[in-house]
């Protein structure tokens, strides 16, 4: 698929979500910092994540189904609009001399709430502006632009921070959330379909158990989620501990730390711009779980290397063969699931495979804790062994091994659109 072929509506919704995460690339630098230079303390950075991932495992299922009910494209704007606010009380909060630790906590816990809604809508979205069998390479353009923008964000991130105190550089996200917010309202496409507008509405619980039944039942999707949260429980340290492994092993300024962020990102552009040439070359899974292995290495050398430059160039091609790997995975999703079910499929994943980050997160940083802090890099080494070992396990025992088999089987006709726990695969 080529740009010219995209809809103007795309570029709308494509220029929007970029600059929303240009702003959230300086929010994902400038907060673990911030927690660090409150506390010093990797249980606390542990902590920061865990409270930004708790909400997918508590309300995720509930919002997934709600956001089936709604206009969703009016959803994502409002919710635009509420995440600019939260993000903004934490600088005014700063120049008030009231800012602390819990109230961090207090608004990463609100955003995540915010943001299930969002990328519950946004799942939704991407299908309504491209044909189903140019996911992957819309997928692929679309998180490779994300991902430019999140490489300059750490890098103008990192120069700032010696101008500015690091609280101030949230007001950038918190604005570009106000962008993104108007530009979803110039498209003229909406988001739901005219079967979702006629759609019988039972009890929310039961759209939430139809979204399971869907998910759990299917091979293909069921082994996904599992996967990922296995990855996410054991990798999830990674990156909440960065910031940590840049200071400590590292012995990074906090402006090279902002440029290992940025090194993250500028992998992911690259995997992303080339997910689209190599999955239509490579079945599905020898791309995924091949990258996934890759991904692994990658973090056993980051763990193992005490030269920053070395550092920089493991951390962007583990994050790339990460990204990577999500990219094949959702478009997957969304060639298979009806547009009445994503709401629900996308939480529901979102549930199943990120409901681990909170525990992985703390035992992490309890592990490091316990082992002394120069001690990281011990830790991400053994951290990319297992994701290793997971991959290897998928590949060989799973219906992952051999998912481009469900992708050839028709879509069974179902009546009132559910799907029985022993219905046919679709993927």
């Amino acid at each position: 698929m080529t740009a010219e072929r995209l809809s103007l509506d795309f570029w709308k919704f494509w220029a929007g979500q970029t600059i929303s995460n240009l702003g959230s690339s300086f929010t994902a630098f400038a907060l673990p910092l911030l927690v660090f230079k409150l506390t010093h303390s990797p249980v606390y950075l542990a902590a920061a994540t865990a409270a930004y991932f708790v909400p997918y495992l508590l309300f995720g299922l509930v919002i997934g189904a709600w956001v089936d009910r709604v206009d969703r494209k009016r959803m994502m704007i409002l919710v635009d609009l509420g995440r600019g606010l939260a993000i903004a009380s934490i600088p005014a909060f700063d120049y008030a001399g009231i800012l602390s630790i819990w109230w961090i906590y207090a608004v990463a816990f609100a955003t995540a709430c915010m943001t299930i809604a969002f990328d519950s809508g946004e799942f939704a979205a991407v299908p309504s502006l491209v044909p189903k069998d140019n996911l992957v390479t819309a997928n692929g353009r679309i998180m490779a632009s994300y991902q430019a923008a999140s490489v300059a964000g750490p890098l103008l991130a990192g120069l700032l921070v010696a101008l500015v105190r690091i609280s101030d550089i949230l007001v950038v996200d918190a604005s570009t959330f106000v962008l993104s917010a108007f530009s979803l309202s110039l498209i003229a496409r909406r988001f739901n379909t005219a079967e979702d507008d006629v759609r019988e509405r039972p009890h929310i619980l039961r759209d939430v158990q139809e979204g399971l039944r869907y998910v759990l039942g299917h091979p293909v999707l069921r082994n996904i989620s599992l996967m990922m949260a296995l990855i996410n429980f054991v990798g999830s340290t990674t990156w909440a501990q960065l910031v940590l492994l840049g200071k400590v092993r590292l012995d990074a300024s906090d402006a090279r730390v902002g440029f290992l962020f940025a090194a993250g990102s500028l992998g992911v552009v690259v995997l992303g711009l080339s997910a689209g040439p190599i999955r239509k070359r490579v079945k599905f899974s020898a791309a995924a779980l091949g990258s996934m292995m890759l991904y692994g290495l990658f973090v056993v050398a980051l763990g193992g290397t005490t030269n920053y430059f070395l550092a920089l160039v493991f951390w962007a091609a583990a994050s790339g063969f990460g990204l990577f790997l999500n990219i094949n995975t959702v478009s997957l999703r969304q060639a298979i699931v009806p547009s009445h079910l994503m709401g629900r499929v996308a939480s529901i994943a979102g549930v199943l495979a990120w409901s681990a980050i909170p525990a992985g997160t703390l035992l992490g940083g309890a592990v490091i804790n316990a082992l002394g802090q120069d001690r990281v890099g011990w830790v991400h080494s053994a951290i990319g062994v297992l994701i290793f070992g997971l991959a290897v396990f998928f590949r060989l025992f799973t219906a992952l091994g051999h998912a481009e088999h469900y992708l050839e089987e028709p879509e069974p006709q179902l009546e009132d659109r559910r799907l029985a726990p022993d219905a046919p695969d679709l993927a």
